[in-house]
Order: structure tokens, then C-alpha cells, then sequence
């Protein structure tokens, strides 16, 4: 994944927790599901002024960063406010709608991700598609060798009979 989008995402992790946002989890959407984004960042707000704040802090810090929301929804009834920016998502949930809505097991094709995964430098495509290719290379050659070695026991065993 891109590293600023990452950066982003933590952005708004940390502007959740300023506003005691509770139960904070990232979803690293799976790319071969229908998912609409990269990430989904779901938290949950105690009462309707919370979550409104929540919104509040996540829209601002990332406004100032130079990321501006594409689209909000439900900020006026406060029960769950979804934020696009597009490559994420936020989802800012009232106690209820968050385990009535249950995106985590809506979506549980999605790896739950921390925020320091999201700090670590993301792996470079070059260096997953060469790790992808030595592993089976090692299993295959391990199985060749066994394989040696059982058809030679084999003919040393028919020799001596």
C-alpha cells in the first residue's frame, strides 16, 4: 500500500483517540472481494456529541494535513457518520449500530491491521514477488532430494535381495 495513504490512516487513528473513540480497529480490505477502498477505520463514540466530535477531529486533522473528506454521511442523526477519502474510510459508530452493522463480520474477508503495521515500510512489490518465488523453489528441490534419496534406498535394497 501506499505509504501516504497509510500515513493518512494512522492520521486519523490518532484523532480518534484524542476524542476517546473506543474500540478502534483497521481493516485492510482484500483486493480480490468487491471492496470500494483500501481501508475501512471503525471506532466507536459513547453519545451523539462524541461521535460528532470524533468526525470532527478526524475531518480537521486531515484537512490540515491537505486531505480533504470526498464525501460525510449521517453527521446530523450521530448514530454512525461515515467519512470517504476515497483510498479509506472512516466509520464512526454509536454503541448499537456498531454491533448491529458488524462490519468486521460483514467484511471478514479483511485483515485486521494495527497501527504500527501501518508505520512499518510497506514491502516493495519487487521483493513479495521474488519471496513468493524462492519458497517453492526450496520446498521443490527438498522434495526432489527425498525423493532421490528414497529411489536410491530403493535400488540398494533390490541389489542386495
Amino acid at each position: 500500500m501506499n505509504a501516504q495513504i497509510r500515513s493518512q490512516v494512522v492520521s486519523a487513528v490518532q484523532a480518534c483517540e484524542e476524542k476517546k473513540g473506543e474500540d478502534i480497529s483497521i481493516l485492510e480490505m482484500d483486493k480480490n472481494t468487491s471492496a470500494f477502498t483500501d481501508y475501512f477505520l471503525i471506532c466507536t463514540g459513547k453519545n451523539p456529541r462524541q461521535i460528532q466530535a470524533i468526525a470532527d477531529e478526524v475531518e480537521l486533522r486531515l484537512k490540515k494535513s491537505g486531505v480533504p473528506a470526498n464525501q460525510v454521511e449521517g453527521y446530523n442523526q450521530a448514530d454512525w457518520i461515515l467519512i470517504d477519502y476515497v483510498d479509506f474510510v472512516v466509520h464512526v459508530f454509536s454503541e448499537a449500530s456498531r454491533r448491529f452493522y458488524d462490519l468486521e463480520r460483514l467484511w471478514k474477508s479483511a485483515r485486521k491491521v494495527t497501527v504500527a503495521d501501518l508505520k512499518k515500510p510497506a514491502a516493495s512489490p519487487r521483493a513479495l514477488k521474488s519471496a513468493r518465488t524462492k519458497a517453492p523453489v526450496k520446498v521443490a528441490s527438498r522434495t526432489r532430494n527425498a525423493a532421490s534419496r528414497t529411489a536410491a534406498r530403493t535400488t540398494r535394497h533390490r541389489k542386495s535381495s
